[in-house]
This record gives C-alpha cells, structure tokens and sequence, in this order.
C-alpha cells in the first residue's frame, strides 16, 4: 500500500511532512502531492522550494491551470468551464433569488483545481509502482476535526494523522518552533474570498503587489448580471470581500492602525490551507 501526503503546504500538511521525515509519524511516506493553481502566494511557492530539501520523500507539482486566468477565459462563454471560486454575489434583482442581498457561490475550485489533479497523480504513481491501494494523508489537525471525511474513491482511504495523535494547528506551530523551522504562510490563492480582514490587510500592508492581483482580477470578474459562467447565468456582481465592496475600497485598518496595541499574537487561525 502506498502513502501519499496531499500537501497544501500550509501550516498542518508542512507540520505532518517534517514529522514523517523525523520519524514521528509512521510509515515514511512513499511521496507528497502538492496541487499547484497557479495563484498561490509568492511565500507559499518560496515556502514549498524550501521544504523539499527537509523532506526524504519526493515531492510532486502537478497543476490543472491558472485558475484566475481560466476563469476569466470562460466568462460570457456558455461552453465555457472552471471551477469558481466562492465569490460573494450581490443580486440587485429581487427576481433572481427570494430576497435580493449579498450571497455566495458554491465552491468548485477545490474539486477541479486541487484533488482532481492530486487524484491524478496518485493514480500515475500506482501505475509506476504496481500498487493496488493509497492512504492519503490529510493534513487536518484536531481543532478541525469536523472537516474529516472518508474517501470518494474506491482505492483511496483518507487518513489524519494529526487527528489521531491529538495534535492541533498550535501544537504544530509550537513543533516547528521547537525544531528551529520557520513558520510556513497560509496556504490559499491570492484572490480567495475565504479571507478574513486580517488576511487582507496584511496582504495590502506587507505584498501590496499581491494584493494589486486580487484587485485587477476582481475588477475582471466584476461582469454585469445575468453573465454566463459554467453554462450558467450569475444574476448579481461578484465580489472577494464579504461586504460586497470591492477591495481596493474596503478599509481594512484595525485597532494597531489606530495607534491601540494589540495584547494578542498575530497568528491566523484560518482553515483555507493545510
């Protein structure tokens, strides 16, 4: 049986790949999968070239596409398909839905853009290798452990090793720390509206060029109602913050801006990337 980690790259999935390569998790794995959409951060991919060199198992880039670039090809084309993002929409006709407000689309970007692929390569290595099953490894940590499900496929079994040994997203923080790593970045795409406004702002504050990317490609996507997208119409414009204000408006300044010192660590409990 092969086991195979699917690595966002985030804080949970480096955590459990560093503890497979020290031993505290068994058996070493046979590789790592990490599911490229092309919209990642710049630490995310710095991040990904460094851990390569801690990890005793290969690790594999595979990528359907440029999921931004994809998406905005396939606007206003009834045969065109991407798996979208979960923008926020806000309809401004009370036709379109029971009551015109702010909503969000249903996620398909994490199906078509990250374990599809994975999927795919997993498949590849059984073929190279002439093995029949896979456990993969799931970098799920404790405090998230309603986000565990089992397999879709016949020949995968999902496994947390995080969850069964009790081990949180901070006892992974801790565990980098106690063995002289770096923190690892969150793992999502540049643009993902699963954000929160601490993402945001320090994106705006401390990759202004990344988040410049976000704001040129909601300007992009920022069609008119009734637009077509994966066959469909979209009645409503689409937005990456929640309060239906595009992000070059939105003020993201927290109490620290306004000269109040935060007694609380900065660290994100986000649950976008593993």
């Amino acid at each position: 049986m092969l086991n195979i980690i699917s690595l966002g790259a985030g804080v949970q999935s480096s955590t459990m790949a560093l503890m497979a390569a020290h031993g505290e998790i068994t058996p070493m794995p046979d590789c790592a999968i990490f599911a490229d959409t092309q919209a990642e951060p710049k630490a995310i991919y710095d991040w990904l070239d460094w851990l390569e060199t801690k990890l005793p198992f290969p690790v594999h880039r595979v990528s359907k596409g440029d999921l931004g670039a994809d998406f905005i090809k396939a606007l206003g084309d009834k045969k065109g398909r991407c798996g979208q993002p979960p923008f926020f929409v806000k309809n401004t006709t009370a036709a379109a839905t029971a009551t015109a407000g702010v909503g969000i689309l249903w996620r398909k970007c994490t199906q078509e853009y990250k374990l599809q692929p994975i999927r795919q390569q997993v498949r590849r290595v059984m073929v190279e290798t002439g093995e029949k099953r896979v456990q993969q490894w799931i970098g799920i940590s404790s405090d998230e452990a309603q986000r565990m499900k089992p397999s879709d496929v016949k020949f995968i079994d999902n496994i947390y090793p995080l969850v069964d040994r009790n081990i949180s997203r901070r006892d992974c923080l801790s565990w980098m720390k106690a063995n002289g790593y770096p923190m690892p970045a969150k793992s999502a795409c540049v643009f993902c509206p699963y954000h929160d406004d601490r993402f945001w702002r320090d994106m705006k504050v401390n990759q202004p060029a990344e988040f410049e990317r976000a704001v040129q490609f909601e300007r992009a996507v920022q069609f008119e109602q009734g637009t077509v997208q994966n066959g469909a119409k979209i009645y409503g414009q689409i937005f990456l913050h929640r309060s239906a204000v595009t992000l070059d408006k939105v003020d993201f300044r927290n109490k620290e801006d306004a000269g109040q010192l935060s007694m609380f660590g900065n660290e994100c409990e986000g649950m976008c990337g593993v």
